[in-house]
């Protein structure tokens, strides 16, 4: 029988293609694989989707394919996706505004897409640190880096460790990390156990109350689409419950990072999943780097439900970093 989520595939691949992306999958360290969605001229002439990237290979290959250029490269961004779907899936209406503009990665994150890890470490500093080393392999030296929810706590995390890599960020239905306090007040007020239980849903009437709290409009699929949405897009369960239970253990701190960057909080002014209330308290704790922008009519899911507006407000604030590093 065809999966109607699984067929839409090939069609988004098209498209990210289109846009001037090709998927590329990079060896971090022995046996951690992470894919990549990167500019085509990024990627080695003879190698193939299916092939692993050694540590190296690309800085080489780049080393050469640039000598005698003057070309200035475009300013890099890195969009990072949260928990419910792979990269290009989450970045689907952000990709082809823009590619013309700045050189676009996007990655997937370990135990989705086709990232993994035999690594026992689950913790978000781990997925940030891997993103990190990719990017280094990649020759990126600075980005701009855009996390959406669980993609938000990882990119924090990677801005933290890594203040000379990361220039900026946008920050989208996330918080910079996920206390007991957080997360116990949430699943409480959600009427869910707990983030696994909201998070990887195994039923369709479990991914129905997903979507319900993740979106403003309330949305209407056949149950057969859910069906097949939780068959492709839900794989490697027992790691990711055990990212959500390195969510916490890692945060028993509870610290306010110190972040020197600029950086944008993008909220749905109706996120039922992190509050808009939650959001203005984690500006006023990162201090006078942190701007925070709400658009009406969204919730958790803003940068699909509004994917004009959310883009406009990318946009800009990208044009505002990079203007401020010309005049530098």
């Amino acid at each position: 029988m065809v999966n109607f989520v699984e067929a839409q595939k090939p069609v988004l691949r098209a498209l990210v293609k289109l846009a001037g992306l090709r998927q590329l999958t990079l060896e971090i360290y022995p046996g951690t694989v992470m894919s990549f969605w990167i500019p085509k001229e990024k990627i080695p002439k003879k190698s193939t989707t299916k092939e692993i990237v050694p540590v190296g290979k690309i800085g080489d290959v780049n080393k050469n394919k640039n000598k005698g250029e003057g070309k200035k490269e475009k300013p890099a961004v890195v969009l990072v996706h949260g928990f419910a779907a792979e990269g290009i899936v989450t970045w689907q209406f952000q990709v082809g505004a823009l590619t013309k503009l700045y050189s676009v990665y996007i990655p997937d994150l370990l135990f989705f897409g086709g990232s993994s890890s035999a690594a026992a470490d689950r913790s978000p500093d781990f997925q940030a640190e891997c993103l990190a080393a990719a990017l280094d392999q990649l020759e990126v030296a600075k980005c701009t880096v855009v996390g959406f929810s669980y993609g938000g706590m990882v990119a924090c995390k990677m801005a933290e460790a890594r203040p000379d890599l990361v220039k900026a960020m946008v920050v989208s239905g996330s918080v910079t990390a996920m206390t007991d306090s957080i997360s116990e007040e949430t699943m409480e007020r959600l009427g869910f156990s707990s983030s696994k239980e909201l998070l990887l849903p195994e039923s369709v009437k479990g991914l129905k109350a997903l979507l319900k709290v993740a979106t403003y409009k309330k949305l209407w699929f056949p149950d057969f689409l859910h069906r097949d949405y939780l068959e492709v897009m839900f794989s490697n369960r027992n790691e990711r419950a055990e990212l959500l239970e390195g969510l916490l253990r890692c945060n028993k701190d509870d610290h306010v990072p110190n972040l020197s960057q600029r950086i944008l909080l993008l909220w749905g002014e109706n996120d039922n999943i992190f509050h808009l209330e939650l959001a203005q308290n984690m500006k006023d704790q990162l201090g006078d780097n942190a701007t925070l922008q709400s658009i009406e009519k969204a919730g958790h899911l803003v940068h699909l439900e509004r994917p004009c507006a959310y883009t406009r407000h990318l946009k800009n604030f990208l044009a505002l970093v990079n203007a401020q590093d010309t005049l530098e």
